[in-house]
């Protein structure tokens, strides 16, 4: 296999559709902020080149100095390892954006890679399995007003002890939470404190303990998203115990046992890391896909790693996986702040 020595700067050069033109300027300019002296690191794929190419055009524009990299170029796939030659580019630069399609067990690859983003606090844009759609949607949100709704929840949430959720379709959970664990924001406002997804939309923490019944009727997280999609159709029903997972429900019995295999790889796998709510206000419906279905007003969770470096959680774990559900009735101790999918106050 061919390795390449040099950064790939094919993409200034590959034709793209014009409509993914707004999403691109939304995440160079809005949400990473580039400036046109700094350094940006762009790694993407095979799948994913034509909307790496809607983003470099845009630092092209500006003369912002980047490095484009193109994954099946460097090393095989699925990863086994961050590739050391991407890594040290990083080393260098500003600001990062991984634009690229998740494969079978290439977690712990991204997890090296946001190590050192966090460790050079750079600004990170996390765009796992993008795609035309989502840049379509979720990337043309007003990023300023999906930071303005989620800075006026998690002023809410920071003060509850105890967050409450259900739906019609038969979640009912409890999160207590943990007060020496942080809440952080997500809203796709990118700055060194956390790198974040795009399209952004969120505020997490790690909680204390969850339990309950939790209806997957949205998506499952990682590689299983592209596998199984919207599962409206088909939910997957879990429950949770002292915040682990302790059974889990599916007609659709592949699901079941991929999910239960997934969230039992290691020790914590199947422990609530996460817990989450959901604020970009401009979408309208669940796609079937994990990166911008996770920003859609709601809650989240996901079984496995917690962040610790953001939150403060103790543990580790080597997987994470969210899973979504549709239409929550959201509490706060005892304040609503959203029936029936819709925030209960304005940005």
């Amino acid at each position: 296999m061919d390795i390449a020595i040099h950064p790939n700067r094919k993409l200034a050069q590959l034709p793209f559709d014009p409509e993914l033109s707004l999403g691109a300027h939304n995440a160079i300019h809005t949400c990473l902020r580039v400036q046109p002296s700094e350094k940006v690191t762009i790694i993407t794929d095979d799948a994913c080149r034509e909307i790496a190419a809607s983003l470099v055009k845009e630092l092209e524009a500006m003369g912002a100095h980047y490095n484009a990299w193109v994954l099946e170029e460097v090393e095989r796939r699925p990863l086994k390892h961050f590739p050391t030659i991407i890594g040290e580019d990083m080393e260098t630069s500003h600001v990062s954006i991984f634009c690229a399609q998740a494969q079978m067990n290439e977690l712990k690859s991204r997890m090296e890679m946001t190590a050192i983003v966090n460790r050079r606090r750079m600004r990170h844009g996390h765009m796992v399995n993008i795609n035309k759609q989502i840049m379509l949607e979720g990337m043309r949100a007003d990023f300023a007003k999906v930071d303005r709704m989620s800075a006026k929840l998690i002023a809410i949430v920071r003060q509850a002890k105890q967050i409450k959720a259900r739906t019609a379709a038969g979640t009912d959970i409890i999160a207590d939470m943990n007060p020496l664990y942080k809440w952080i924001k997500t809203s796709g406002l990118i700055s060194p404190e956390k790198w974040g997804n795009l399209p952004g939309g969120e505020i997490f923490t790690s909680p204390g303990e969850v339990n309950g019944t939790f209806v997957i009727d949205g998506v499952v997280g990682d590689y299983l998203c592209a596998k199984y999609g919207d599962l409206k159709d088909s939910p997957l029903t879990i429950t949770v115990k002292a915040n682990r997972l302790a059974e889990a429900y599916s007609d659709n019995k592949e699901l079941e046992e991929d999910f239960w295999q997934y969230t039992h790889t290691d020790e914590n796998s199947d422990r609530v890391g996460e817990f989450a709510i959901g604020t970009n206000i401009g979408l309208t419906n669940i796609i079937g896909e994990i990166l911008q279905d996770e920003k859609f007003p709601g809650i989240h969770i996901a079984f496995g790693n917690p962040y610790g470096e953001h939150t403060g959680a103790e543990w580790y774990s080597s997987t994470h996986i969210d899973v979504v559900g549709r239409q929550f009735d959201i509490w706060a101790d005892d304040q609503q702040v959203m029936e029936k999918g819709k925030f209960l106050f304005d940005a």
